[in-house]
């Protein structure tokens, strides 16, 4: 397959600035050549506007970067996350539906602050935007990360595990769910943007059946075995799965960057696969 170096390995789950990570995208792609990486995929949530940068960058280096997504959903009660690879990134339908997705998170954004003043915190949208240190792109979106950095450089926090346990985690103090598309819809999307959907990191959601639910109603070309979250048990658990259901297993580290010295969630390279899955990740997807 063209482009592919065989023995290499591939991060498929990596975040920047266009989204919650802290590295501009073309970052991301040099700190992966630096660490001998084949290629890597820029999958940030809900929007695509920083894969052209980093495209760009991994053709100047000689790394291949996979375009891709990690699109918010809800179900049952949770957040979940479908990743799609290898979709028509400009497509018009596909954006729209994204940039629908960033006011959701906008609204939702604004109430968590909302929340927070309840509580006592005042923090407001603008210092959250002054703390990126750059200025926010018109489809860039900003996340909880972002109110957790807040939170730290305050004080309110020592940590943004601590910001997210106490404060913005499902079930937390200030934590707002909106409603959202569900997954199989999110999976609907990526198919027609001509991309294949893997369900993001299932040990998160601690509801196999639900996992099972969007196997067999989205019919994803994939499961994200290998995560940053992920110990031994379930990778082991979730790689049964794959083949009870002839998916694909794949992986990455969730890289979002060094926020407040501490990596978040895994470094980049930390999960990996090798080229024979991005062979049939691609061969799944409208791509050929």
């Amino acid at each position: 397959m063209s482009g592919l170096i065989l023995n290499g390995r591939y991060d498929l789950h990596t975040h920047t600035q266009a989204s919650d990570g802290m590295n501009a995208p073309a970052d991301n792609v040099r700190l992966a050549k630096q660490k001998g990486l084949a290629g890597i995929a820029i999958t940030d949530h809900d929007t695509v506007s920083g894969i052209r940068e980093a495209m760009e960058a991994g053709k100047l280096i000689g790394l291949d970067v996979i375009p891709g997504v990690e699109i918010s959903t809800r179900a049952a009660g949770k957040d979940i996350h479908i990743l799609g690879y290898y979709l028509r990134y400009e497509d018009e339908t596909l954006c729209s539906r994204l940039e629908h997705l960033r006011t959701v998170r906008e609204t939702r954004n604004e109430r968590i602050l909302a929340k927070l003043n309840e509580l006592g915190i005042p923090i407001t949208m603008d210092e959250v935007i002054s703390g990126l240190g750059r200025e926010l792109g018109p489809d860039d979106s900003i996340g909880r990360p972002h109110i957790a950095d807040v939170l730290v450089r305050r004080g309110v926090v020592a940590d943004l595990r601590e910001a997210f346990d106490k404060y913005l985690a499902e079930g937390a103090a200030a934590y707002i769910s909106l409603p959202r598309v569900g997954p199989m819809e999110a999976i609907t999307w990526i198919k027609e943007a001509g991309g294949a959907a893997v369900i993001a990191h299932p040990g998160l959601y601690e509801d196999d059946d639900l996992v099972r639910r969007i196997i067999r109603e989205g019919q994803p070309a994939g499961i994200e075995v290998y995560h940053s979250d992920h110990g031994p048990e379930e990778e082991m658990r979730y790689s049964g799965m794959a083949r009870e259901y002839g998916l694909l297993m794949t992986g990455g580290s969730d890289y979002h960057g060094v926020r407040q010295g501490q990596v978040f969630h895994g470094d980049l390279g930390s999960r990996t696969v090798s080229a024979d899955v991005l062979e049939q990740l691609r061969s799944r997807s409208g791509r050929q």
